[in-house]
């Protein structure tokens, strides 16, 4: 009896010190150097819990009378099931996610109009929906999930299995990604089913949210956090379109994205409106054909209330989220002035926040190493130092691979000051552009659609554009920042592009071309809106007016032995309207200026530019 009671005591002790050391052996996130790394046990692919529901949002766009739920889709651990694991969520959102639709003839706006006419009705094609329960992406799930990490996915309003209107920029798309972050962290209810009651609770997110995405999967981030949204802790924004206006307009120019030539607001609506066939025609009704239709103004290309709802700068007030921003100098769709701004904005009002450039096109995360320590910090709450960096700007070298960038204090460059260069005579071959006195002349362009920018440049004389050169730099001058023009002009008719390209010359060609060899930086303009961006004035021919913008923010080193050099020409047949050839610009050089931020100032680029 003595002997049972014996071996009963040692089966408990063996079972007390198993049960011990299975809590001592459960799986949690593993750090080392201030990032999360990958632990073996999340990362078998087979392992991960995936499964959807629809949280319920308080806005109802698709007119059915019921709240609007958006899909979500879930890819986890199974240690958040089995073992009670709470961790936190990298969440991305889309409306590209069910598919888009058809690059079909006429769906873009006729540009081959004279300016400020009406173009002719265009094509709205149908997005064919596609994709099944439950999976709606698996971008970002083999990064994230292996590091100690739940990823969220969620189909925007009006797109795939979610509910609502798409509206391109529109409230419910930050009320959208705001609900579910709410979800995430308790505050709003999710449900199994579309139309169902049974709700579904995130018993397995600690709260702490993070977003991330590229294009409008980046602009949606910033979407959200302007809402102050309590649980989104951090986002990295990548090439995001900060502003509907800046996308599609230039300081009162209508103007294409890069690459896709007559596109405006209404076109990316049809372009992404991939849900519920049965709502679609009261969608486009309400949202296409009234609200785009009516506050997109392609005839003056002026800033309103449309578009300045559509600008998320001004709603920054709310923001609370810590910021990694991300964008390439070259990048002429989602151009880098929508990156720049809201950086700037972030670090006055005392947010942590980075920047990321590259030199490269449309696209381009930060390093996953970088991004893996903004998430540690802000979502695992290691200390690792990010937020308390000296370095706040990383940039990628011109030569550079892009996972070797090179950190600076800040951007633009502090070492950089504005030096303002002036303009002398013989324009339509090569003018000067000097440190000295401009010429009194008076240049005149002639505007042709016909001749691109980078034909308008190599040529050696063209009465179709004005470019004015600095002399061969004796060594090399790091511009960082952004460039300003100030240029008086008059036309021969009341209304005219204008188109301004900073160069480096000679004009390289060839097989080991790189992106930054030719074109620095560039911007559009219309004469029209000289006094303002939200009301214009015909243009008076024959008088003149003095037009100041920005050029688009860049960080580039000229190399020794090139040339800086400022083109005007008038339409640009990549970007701007093509009005019939003809109309004539007069530029009054010694009321004309280029200004260019460069490190060291006046007296780097004037040892520079001396012979």
């Amino acid at each position: 009896m003595k002997l049972l009671l014996k071996s009963n005591s040692l089966l408990v002790i063996a079972l007390a010190f198993s049960i011990l050391s299975c809590a001592q052996e459960k799986v949690k996130p593993v750090f080392k150097d201030g990032e999360a790394q990958i632990v073996e046990a999340f990362s078998n692919q087979e392992d991960w819990l995936r499964h959807d529901l629809w949280v319920e949002t308080d806005f109802d766009t698709d007119g059915d009378g019921e709240k609007d739920r958006m899909h979500v889709s879930v890819t986890r651990p199974s240690q958040t099931e089995t073992e009670n694991l709470k961790l936190p969520v990298i969440y991305v959102t889309s409306p590209y996610f069910a598919g888009v639709a058809g690059d079909e003839p006429g769906t873009m706006w006729d540009v081959k109009i004279e300016l400020g006419a009406s173009a002719k009705e265009r094509h709205h094609p149908e997005v064919k929906r596609r994709g099944k329960r439950p999976i709606i992406s698996n971008s970002h799930i083999r990064k994230w999930v292996p590091r100690g990490y739940i990823v969220v996915h969620s189909s925007s309003p009006g797109t795939g299995l979610s509910d609502g209107a798409p509206t391109i920029g529109g409230l419910n798309e930050e009320l959208a990604p705001k609900a579910v972050v709410q979800w995430l962290t308790g505050k709003a209810k999710g449900f199994t089913e579309r139309n169902g009651t049974e709700e579904v609770k995130a018993f397995w997110s600690t709260g702490k949210v993070g977003m991330t995405g590229t294009s409008y999967n980046g602009t949606l981030p910033l979407a959200a956090a302007t809402t102050g949204v309590e649980g989104l802790e951090v986002i990295i924004p990548i090439a995001p379109n900060t502003s509907s206006y800046h996308y599609y307009r230039s300081n009162g120019l209508v103007r294409s994205p890069g690459g896709y030539l007559g596109e405006d607001i209404d076109v990316l609506y049809d372009f992404v409106h991939s849900g519920d066939e049965d709502k679609r025609a009261y969608n486009n009704k309400t949202i296409r054909d009234t609200e785009l239709k009516n506050g997109m103004d392609r005839e003056t290309g002026d800033m309103n209330d449309f578009w300045h709802n559509r600008d998320y700068l001004p709603k920054m007030k709310n923001m609370k989220a810590a910021l990694l921003m991300s964008h390439g100098f070259n990048d002429w769709n989602v151009m880098p002035e929508h990156s720049y701004r809201i950086y700037k904005k972030a670090q006055e009002m005392g947010l942590p926040s980075m920047i990321y450039y590259h030199q490269n096109g449309h696209g381009g995360p930060p390093p996953t190493s970088m991004m893996n320590k903004w998430f540690t910090k802000y979502l695992h709450g290691i200390d690792n130092g990010i937020d308390k960096a000296e370095n706040k700007a990383y940039i990628v070298r011109e030569y550079d691979d892009r996972q070797q960038p090179t950190a600076y204090k800040d951007y633009p460059n502090p070492e950089a000051s504005n030096v303002t260069l002036n303009l002398t005579e013989g324009g339509n071959g090569v003018g000067g552009l000097t440190l000295g006195k401009a010429s009194s002349t008076v240049e005149k362009l002639t505007d042709n659609v016909n001749y691109t920018g980078k034909a308008l440049a190599k040529a050696e004389s063209s009465n179709n554009r004005l470019l004015y050169v600095t002399a061969p730099l004796t060594e090399d001058v790091h511009i960082s920042g952004v460039s300003k023009v100030s240029i008086t002009l008059s036309s021969s008719k009341s209304a005219a592009n204008l188109s301004v390209w900073l160069v480096s010359l000679p004009w390289q060609e060839g097989e080991d071309l790189k992106i930054t060899d030719n074109l620095i930086t560039r911007n559009w303009a219309d004469p029209k809106n000289h006094k303002s961006l939200t009301e214009e004035e015909d243009l008076v021919p024959g008088q003149f007016y003095t037009v100041n913008f920005d050029l688009q923010p860049d960080d580039q080193i000229i190399k020794k032995g090139q040339q800086i050099g400022l083109m005007i020409f008038s339409s640009d047949p990549e970007f701007t309207l093509h009005p019939e050839p003809g109309t004539e610009l007069n530029i009054q050089l010694n009321k004309t200026s280029l200004t260019l931020p460069v490190v060291g100032g006046k007296t780097v680029l004037k040892k520079a530019t001396s012979n």
